[in-house]
């Protein structure tokens, strides 16, 4: 059953915002919704990636990322290496869902790189603004971001289909 291609395609975009915030939590959320029954990649090389091996060691990278982000010298989401993990994986979590609902693989890779854009420099600015301007302790907002992108991420990919 396809979900309403609107929803599809918001939720292409915002499965790349989680990646915008946090790289690895949006292909964890993916890998988790395909190990849960969610999305269906059966027949495509990906499905792998709903094993429970893969779900742990990608959950595990991400968690590693969320604890490596509160520590001081973490380069910035800008930083070309950050910025670059963060496209790759939202273009990959996008691409996912949009595998599983047998819709354009290619309108998948977009909406998940434009999504992995916004949410990297919408992300960036919206922390600096509430840390620099507002005051607002550093590990608090970046706490409220991981809140955010798992819990934001399960919600997207749990309503899909």
């Amino acid at each position: 059953m396809n979900p309403d291609r609107t929803l599809l395609y918001v939720g292409g975009l915002c499965i790349g915002i989680v990646a915008g915030m946090r790289s690895l939590t949006a292909l964890a959320v993916v890998c988790w919704a395909i190990r849960l029954g969610w999305l269906d990649l059966t027949g495509f090389r990906l499905a792998f990636l709903g094993s429970t091996p893969a779900c742990i060691v990608v959950s595990l990278l991400a968690l590693g990322e969320i604890i490596n982000d509160k520590l001081p010298n973490t380069p910035n989401r800008t930083d070309a290496i950050p910025f670059g993990a963060r496209l790759v994986t939202g273009m990959l979590s996008a691409m996912i869902i949009f595998m599983s609902a047998h819709q354009s693989i290619a309108l998948g890779l977009v909406l998940g790189l434009v999504g992995a854009f916004i949410g990297t420099y919408g992300g960036f600015h919206i922390r600096y603004y509430l840390v620099k301007d507002r005051g607002l302790p550093d590990l608090v907002v970046a706490i409220v971001e991981d809140i955010v992108a798992v819990g934001g991420g399960f919600l997207l990919v749990s309503h899909l289909f």
